[in-house]
């Protein structure tokens, strides 16, 4: 059953919608689709009132870690929260009320991964892989995909495959994987990444990039005979777009949830 999901994506303290591949360390040629009025808190409040849980909070660089905390404290336990984390500060965030931590360059120093990384996380978290999600946000290489880390610029060597998913499950509860090209494009899912996600993946899964309407979670939920969850961003109407409106995905997850009971 593929759900709606929903993000607080956090630029510089305010909630953002940001053409993925033009994010950078110095921010030049950055393109911001949408900058809220209201704080990163308004949107959890609002996805817990709609009990839209998995939500992820995605800082994006240095200067967020305010308004992240802000939003976990709207609703403990209900969020998950990613950027920046690592061995060092992970209990920290769940202890502050991430549902979930989300990790992703840590993982791979210089390009590489690193399963001693992952494992020193997991070792901070008790072992408990119910609190680590694991990011594998990736761009297109040749035929396949690779993860891209440090704001999507950095192309490592790890690739989206059968094998490296394998070894990665039994360390996580899911996995969140942003297709760094199409990310805030609003031209439509990578619908090929769609169906390798859900032909590998035996755990949850999140899809996030392109997502334009109500469709493209049908087309989700066809592709990944259901197994793949969509967030929708830069076209939703909360986030200024005029693809889809938040009411209607809520729609959509309560329809789901009544069809699986």
């Amino acid at each position: 059953m593929t759900r709606f999901r929903p993000c607080i994506d956090l630029h510089a303290g305010s909630v953002k919608q940001i053409v993925g591949g033009t994010l950078t360390t110095d921010n030049t040629g950055l393109k911001t689709n949408f900058t809220s009025e209201h704080p990163a808190a308004y949107f959890a409040e609002l996805y817990k009132k709609h009990d839209l849980y998995g939500g992820h909070v995605i800082m994006l660089g240095p200067g967020n870690d305010a308004a992240a905390r802000e939003a976990l404290a709207a609703w403990p336990a209900g969020l998950q929260v990613g950027g920046g984390i690592k061995d060092a500060n992970a209990r920290q965030w769940i202890d502050a009320g991430a549902e979930r931590v989300i990790i992703t360059s840590f993982l791979f120093p210089s390009g590489t991964f690193s399963l001693q990384r992952l494992e020193s996380v997991l070792q901070i978290l008790d072992e408990d892989r119910s609190k680590l999600v694991i990011d594998l946000s990736c761009r297109r290489v040749g035929d396949g995909w690779r993860v891209a880390m440090d704001k999507w610029q950095t192309i490592t060597d790890f690739e989206i495959n059968r094998e490296n998913i394998s070894m990665l499950e039994p360390y996580c509860s899911e996995f969140l994987i942003h297709a760094a090209d199409s990310e805030g494009l609003q031209a439509g899912i990578d619908e090929k990444l769609v169906s390798h996600l859900g032909g590998i993946c035996t755990i949850p899964v999140t899809y996030a990039g392109g997502g334009r309407n109500i469709g493209d979670l049908e087309l989700v939920e066809r592709l990944s005979k259901g197994k793949v969850d969509l967030t929708i961003g830069s076209a939703l109407d909360i986030f200024g777009g005029k693809g889809v409106t938040f009411e209607a995905c809520c729609e959509w997850n309560r329809r789901k949830a009544e069809t699986a009971q």
